[in-house]
Parts: structure tokens; C-alpha cells; sequence
């Protein structure tokens, strides 16, 4: 951590390695926003991680991490309730689709990503900030918390994987297509499949997803489940939200296993949402229970 943090900038030192296809498709899923977006580009010593930022420049931050295969635009239904009174930064996650640019140390493992956190939370000028984190992203939301529980404020987790159970079989099963043959058919097939009886992932989203899966070919770093029993009594405040029909993994489990391991944290089952439509369902009640928690 410096001592002076760089403040971000919007000037975008380096142009993505990415298709007019794939920069079309990003503009369009980020035009569901409905508030004015502000895109930041970060220097880090893994490359330039982008930001898309809204809300008052002096509220508290909250950083915002999405789901694998996807990018910040997906999180357009949450940001105008928490805008109201957070400074928001959704970020590109470096390495997954998006416009974040690998272009320095490589990312490899568990401990290269809580360092590349490190280093945009320095870049935003961010001491501490609420981390919010859906799927994939709430594994690294809770693995950054065990890691610098310092520098987390609050730690908001949307349908979590691999922290609290185990993928379902029939989820990787399925899932498959969309690392074999990448492409708009496969990620609406498995998209309609995982939502289905709920509501449905934007079209926009779905082709992001598409047309990001056949350009960013790596798999996201992962690793074990996050120690959380490592965090003792240093534990932030914690919000579960678990979608009802989540068929990622089993959602009784998740909750209570993470209603034994984060003491003290709120656990939330919102029925009839499925597991990748969490982040974009537009519900005032969701809103409502992120705003009360975030802001104490």
C-alpha cells in the first residue's frame, strides 16, 4: 500500500485487444445503465484494470465484482439504488472479458488476484470500500476480505460459488458447451437453462457473454474455498443474498453453512431468481436490503 494512492484516471493509457464485435456488444450491454457512467482506466502492476464508476465522487466506495464469463456492465439493475449513496466501481475483472488489459506481471494464482485488488483499491484512493461480489466475484470478494479484512468495510455476496458449497454436477455438465464451442448459441442455451421459471438474463448480457466467451479463451484463476474462519473476529459486516432457484449449487447448503462460518452475517434467499439473472433483477426489495445494509 503507498502512502499517497494515484488517483484514477479516465485517459486510457492502451487500446484492448478486443474485436469491434466484442467493443459493440460491451457498448450496448453498458447502455442499460440508467444512470451517467464514468469510465476510469487504473494503472496496476498487472496492467490496466477498467472501471465503470457512478454516483457522488465523495460517497464512500463500493466496488463492485461480477460473475465469470461476464463484465461490469451486468450490474446496470443494481447501480442506481446504491449510486444514491455510494460512489460505485464496477470492475473488469483482469484476465476475463471485459476491457481490462493484461499487460505487466502475469496473473496465475489465488494470491496475484488479492494483490491486483490491492493495487485497484490503491488506484481508486480507496483505504477501505464495500466489496459486493456475485458468483466468481463473491469468491473473490470474500477471499480479498480473509486476505486485507483491514481494507474491507462491508462485504455483500450475490449467489456466491465456491465459497460456501461446491458446484453441482449437473451445472459444470451443462456448462460445458460454452468452453468447447464459445459463442452466442451456447451461452443462450445454458443462460435460458439456468434461469429458467425465473427471469431471464437481458439479451444484451447474453450476447456480451457470447461474444466475450469466444474472445477470452483462459479460464479465471481460481482456488480453494476462502479460510474465513481465518478472520476471527476481524470479520466485516456481511450480507448473503442466495437466488431461490440458483441451480449452480444447493442453496440450502449455502446458506447454512454460511450462516455457521460468518457469524453475525445476514443470510437472504430470494426465491424465484436463478443464479446468473441475480445481479440485473430488478427488485426494490433487493435494493432496499442492499442500501440498508451497506449504509449500517
Amino acid at each position: 500500500m503507498t502512502a499517497e494512492p494515484t488517483p484514477p484516471t479516465a485517459a486510457a493509457p492502451s487500446v484492448p485487444p478486443v474485436s469491434p464485435a466484442f467493443r459493440a456488444a460491451y457498448g450496448q450491454a453498458l447502455a442499460l445503465w440508467p444512470v451517467p457512467v464514468e469510465p476510469l482506466t487504473l494503472d496496476t502492476e498487472f496492467g490496466t484494470t477498467r472501471v465503470n464508476a457512478c454516483g457522488p465522487a465523495d460517497g464512500p466506495p463500493a466496488v463492485l465484482l461480477s460473475g465469470g464469463g461476464t463484465t461490469s456492465a451486468g450490474w446496470y439493475a443494481r447501480v442506481a439504488a446504491l449510486a444514491r449513496t455510494h460512489r460505485v466501481h464496477a470492475v473488469d475483472l483482469m484476465g476475463a472479458p471485459g476491457l481490462s488489459v493484461p499487460s505487466g506481471r502475469p496473473l496465475r494464482r489465488p494470491a496475484d488476484l488479492m494483490v491486483w485488488l490491492d493495487g485497484v483499491l490503491t488506484a481508486l484512493g480507496a483505504e477501505r470500500a464495500a466489496l459486493l461480489g456475485h458468483s466468481y466475484g463473491g469468491w473473490l470478494a470474500l477471499g480479498y476480505a480473509v486476505h486485507a479484512p483491514d481494507r474491507v468495510d462491508r462485504l455483500a455476496l450475490l449467489d456466491p460459488t465456491q465459497c460456501f458449497a461446491g458446484f453441482r454436477a449437473a451445472y459444470l455438465v451443462r456448462a460445458v458447451p460454452l468452453f468447447v464451442r464459445p459463442g452466442e448459441d451456447s451461452a443462450r442455451r445454458f443462460l435460458a437453462w439456468e434461469s429458467r421459471g425465473g427471469p431471464a438474463v437481458a439479451p444484451e448480457l447474453v450476447r456480451l457473454m457470447g461474444v466475450g466467451g469466444r474472445e477470452f479463451r483462459g479460464r479465471p484463476v481460481t482456488g480453494p474455498r476462502p479460510d474465513v474462519a481465518h478472520l476471527g473476529s476481524a470479520a466485516p459486516p456481511a450480507l448473503v443474498l442466495l437466488a431461490g432457484r440458483s441451480r449452480a449449487h444447493a442453496v440450502r447448503r449455502v446458506a447454512q453453512t454460511a450462516g455457521r462460518t460468518l457469524p453475525g452475517a445476514r443470510i437472504v434467499t430470494l426465491p424465484g431468481t436463478g443464479h446468473h439473472a441475480l445481479p440485473e433483477l430488478r427488485s426494490a426489495e433487493l435494493d432496499r436490503r442492499l442500501v440498508e445494509f451497506l449504509t449500517g
